[in-house]
């Protein structure tokens, strides 16, 4: 009796809630009184393992024995109903505001509105924590409340078992051309080892060119980034535009590479390569100069804004450093305080690997169409492409297929349309110089900041400013004109653009005098009683001066 006693507390935890217990020792009490064997002692013993009084089960079990129930009567509270619940959310989560509305419907003669300190409690009983952050702050705010689960262990998986990439733009400005940029860079992690197995940088947006070049970069086992490298057996993505695109899901799959595209806004379902973008910034982009993330003076400014800043090849080279030493000398404790390299040495798995000059051509975006090599070279895009090797003076007049990086149109691989041997490489003719290239992109430049000059003084005279009133009414526009100014300003308008009024209104305009023999219409005369037609005045003039006209 006295071990009973002492595992009460795990006997509760077993049984559950106060009422699965109630429930199953009066049934069991039932059963012995029925047999003839219900004793003092056996409701001393379930009085001691519930923790209530025995006068407590004796009540218990008139119970059952007067209604036939051996759980509790529910008790009869105030409950937040779907309506309750969708009002409460137009308040934006405010109990109080939705009370003060409660009471002022009672007021009129509405139902009987709860106390605050129940409509609190309802809220807290009906409405869950997270469900009550979304109301306030969105979902956003909900999902911090969700349960997020762990992947299976690094030591159950292998390494290039699945692969996950990722834009991230960096949080540091760069010296590009003279004006300061923020670069993007592109790269695939492995999940087994957290290792970064190649990368690729770009000064403007990313697009399926960085996605492209870092594919190839990874799958390559070069000493930039390690002995990392080989044909993983999947690659994990987010709905970014650029992984979605044809191109990408074509390379890779040209190699058999399965892409499983992850829902969006879920960073924790890539958790890997989310974990090396806050490690980078943290471990490498905060030490340096130009960190658009670190301490800022009062209104956000920078500290030190003529510090100066790093070049884009400079960020570069560091980077590729970084990386290096982030696979090869830093342990993670995720890895059981082992480094990447340590990680993928220690795996015995067997690597793919591909030779550089096919895995460059496999990853290259095809055309689409077959396409006549002419004297003038291969046609594409409205431009020609020559090359210095022989094959292009031999295939003149036959059919060729082009493969491209994308983005790079300065030059395209060529390859036979019916048997697909690769037969060179062609380049742009009339290539423009670098320095044609500064210049054109200098005057793009000054022309889109003259524009935006230009559309900036129009939004300040399309501005309105309307007075402020402390009372309903009206709203009334301020900065009043005279009848002379506008009418000015409307015709300097019209004169300046150049172009006619949409309504033409011929009575504005002074008519000239007709010239000698025209009919000049007069108002009709009033009808005559015998019904004759009336001869217009002028016209009755006119026949009389010259006989002979004809009318």
């Amino acid at each position: 009796m006295g071990d009973l006693e002492q595992g009460a507390p795990e006997v509760i935890e077993r049984l559950g809630s106060l009422a699965q217990v109630r429930r199953a020792a009066v049934r069991r009490l039932l059963v012995l009184d029925q047999r003839g064997d219900l004793s003092t002692e056996h409701v001393r013993v379930v009085a001691s393992c519930v923790a209530v009084h025995e006068r407590t089960v004796w009540r218990w079990l008139e119970q059952a024995h007067a209604d036939g129930r051996c759980e509790r009567l529910p008790i009869a509270r105030f409950t937040l109903t779907e309506e309750l619940r969708a009002r409460l959310a137009f308040w934006g989560g405010n109990a109080s505001a939705l009370h003060r509305e409660l009471v002022a419907e009672q007021e009129t003669g509405g139902v009987k509105a709860p106390s605050l300190a129940t409509l609190h409690r309802a809220i807290r009983r009906d409405v869950s924590q997270g469900i009550r952050a979304g109301i306030r702050d969105g979902e956003q705010a909900r999902r911090a409340f969700d349960i997020r689960l762990r992947r299976p262990d690094k030591s159950e998986g292998h390494r290039n078992q699945v692969w996950e990439a990722d834009h991230v733009q960096a949080p540091v400005w760069v010296e590009v051309d003279g004006r300061p940029v923020r670069p993007w860079i592109t790269w695939f992690i492995d999940c087994y080892c957290c290792a970064v197995c190649g990368l690729a940088v770009t000064a403007g947006s990313p697009s399926r060119e960085s996605i492209l070049a870092a594919a190839r970069a990874s799958i390559l086992c070069s000493d930039r980034y390690g002995e990392f490298g080989g044909l993983p057996e999947a690659v994990r993505i987010d709905q970014g535009k650029d992984f979605l695109s044809g191109s990408v899901r074509a390379a890779l799959g040209r190699f058999a590479i399965p892409v499983g595209v992850l829902p969006g806004y879920c960073p924790w379902l890539k958790g890997t390569v989310e974990m090396v973008n806050g490690a980078v910034e943290k471990m490498f982009f905060a030490s340096l100069p130009g960190f658009a993330h670190g301490a800022k003076r009062l209104g956000g400014k920078p500290v030190d804004p003529s510090e100066p800043l790093l070049t884009f090849s400079g960020f570069v080279e560091l980077l590729l450093e970084w990386v290096a030493e982030w696979n090869q000398r830093i342990p993670k404790a995720v890895l059981d305080d082992r480094t990447p390299q340590q990680m993928w040495r220690d795996d015995p798995t067997p690597l793919e690997h591909v030779e550089a000059e096919d895995l460059c051509l496999m990853l290259l975006e095809d055309d689409g169409r077959p396409r006549k090599v002419s004297n003038q070279g291969v046609k594409w895009k409205r431009r020609h492409y020559v090359s210095e090797d022989p094959w292009i003076g031999d295939y003149v007049g036959k059919w060729v297929r082009i493969r491209y990086m994308p983005h790079h149109d300065h030059e395209i691989e060529v390859f036979d349309a019916s048997t697909g041997e690769h037969l060179g490489r062609a380049f742009l003719c009339d290539q423009a110089s670098a320095e044609q290239v500064r210049q054109i992109l200098r005057a793009r430049r000054e022309a889109a900041a003259e524009l935006e000059r230009t559309l900036k003084a129009a939004a300040r005279l399309r501005r309105e400013r309307f007075a402020a009133l402390t009372a309903p009414g009206p709203a009334k526009r301020l900065g009043a004109l005279t009848s002379a100014e506008a009418d000015a300003e409307v015709r300097s308008r019209d004169a300046g653009h150049g172009r006619p009024r949409k309504v033409a209104r011929p009575q504005g305009v002074a008519l000239p005098e007709p010239a000698a023999g025209w009919v000049l219409p007069v108002q009709r005369a009033a009808e005559p009683e015998s019904g004759e037609r009336p001869m217009l005045a002028a016209a009755g003039q006119a026949d009389e001066q010259d006989p002979g006209r004809e009318t």
